[in-house]
C-alpha cells in the first residue's frame, strides 16, 4: 500500500503547512534564553555551599565581627566605616574570586564546550554569567544592608547613587579579571591564585585596613588597584555622601578594559 505525503497546501513548495506538528522545533527567543541562563547560573551560584561562604557568610562575620569588636581603629560608628568595605569585599568575592573558580572548572569538566555547541550565542553565554554575577551581587547588598541597619548603619542618602555606579563599574573590573585568571588556567592553578589573591587583597588590597593606615609607598601602589579604588569609593559616597573622584573612577574603567581585553585573547573553553 501506498501512503502518499504529498502537500495539499497549494503550490509553497512544503511538504507540510506551517503548524502541522506541536511542539515546533527551533532556536528561542534571545530574551528568553539569556532570562533562563542568566536564572540558572544565578541558582546554581547561591546553591553552592561553598560560594555562600565566600559571598555571603565571610562578608556578613566580618560586618558583625569589625563593627562590635574594637580590632582595627576606625571612626565611630564603626558599622558606617565597615559597611562600605565589606559591600567592596562581597562584590570582589562574587565577581572575581567566585566567577574565576567556577568558570576553571566548568572549563575543565567541558561545561563551556556543551553550551557553546547548542542555540546560546557566545555573546549570550557571556552576558548571562555577567547578569547573573550582578544579581548575586543584587541580593548581597540587601543582605548586608539589613544587618548593617540593624547594627545601626545610617549611609548618607546623597551618595547612594554614586555607591551603585562604583558597585557595578567594580563588578566589571573584578568580573573581567575574573574571566582573565578562570579562562585562561588550569582549575587548580585558579582555585589556588584565586584564593590567594582575595587573601591578599582583603588584607593589604585597601578593603580591611584603609589606605590611610598603610606605610605611604605601599599606599601610593594600593590606591592604583581595583580593590581599594571600589572601597575607597564606596566609602566616600556612604559615608561623606560626595562624588568620590575621577581617581578611583578611572582605575576601575581602567583594570575593566585592560582585563576585558586580555581575557577576550586568552579565554580558552576547554
Amino acid at each position: 500500500m501506498t501512503v502518499s505525503l504529498t502537500n495539499a497546501s497549494g503550490p509553497t513548495g512544503q511538504r507540510f503547512a506551517a503548524g502541522t506538528f506541536r511542539p515546533r522545533p527551533g532556536r528561542g527567543r534571545l530574551l528568553g534564553m539569556l532570562a533562563t541562563h542568566t536564572r540558572t547560573e544565578a541558582v546554581l551560584t547561591l546553591r553552592n555551599g561553598e560560594q555562600v561562604l565566600l559571598t555571603l557568610l565571610i562578608p556578613l562575620a566580618l560586618l558583625v565581627g569589625l563593627s562590635v569588636l574594637d580590632v582595627l581603629p576606625l571612626p565611630t560608628p564603626r558599622v558606617d566605616a565597615v559597611t562600605p568595605r565589606v559591600v567592596a569585599l562581597a562584590v570582589m568575592s562574587t565577581t572575581f574570586t567566585g566567577q574565576a573558580i567556577a568558570l576553571g572548572f566548568d572549563r575543565r569538566y567541558g561545561v563551556l564546550r556543551r553550551l557553546a555547541a547548542t542555540a546560546l550565542p557566545r555573546w549570550l553565554l557571556v552576558a548571562g554569567r555577567v547578569l547573573a554575577n550582578l544579581l548575586v551581587v543584587a541580593v548581597q547588598l540587601v543582605v548586608i544592608g539589613v544587618v548593617a541597619a540593624l547594627l545601626g548603619w545610617s549611609p548618607a542618602l546623597g551618595g547612594v547613587g554614586w555607591a551603585l555606579l562604583f558597585v557595578l563599574l567594580g563588578g566589571l573590573a573584578f568580573g573581567a579579571l575574573g574571566v582573565l585568571l578562570g579562562g585562561s588556567l588550569r582549575a587548580e592553578i585558579v582555585l589556588a591564585l584565586a584564593n590567594t589573591v582575595w587573601f591578599v587583597l582583603l588584607l593589604a588590597g585597601g578593603i580591611v585596613v584603609p589606605l590611610s593606615s598603610l606605610p605611604g609607598g605601599l599606599a601610593a601602589v594600593v590606591q592604583l588597584l581595583p580593590s581599594s579604588a571600589l572601597a575607597e569609593g564606596l566609602r566616600t559616597a556612604l559615608v561623606d555622601g560626595a562624588f568620590p573622584g575621577w581617581q578611583p573612577l578611572a582605575v576601575l574603567v581602567g583594570w575593566t578594559a585592560v582585563a576585558g581585553l586580555a581575557a577576550t585573547r586568552t579565554t580558552r573553553l576547554t
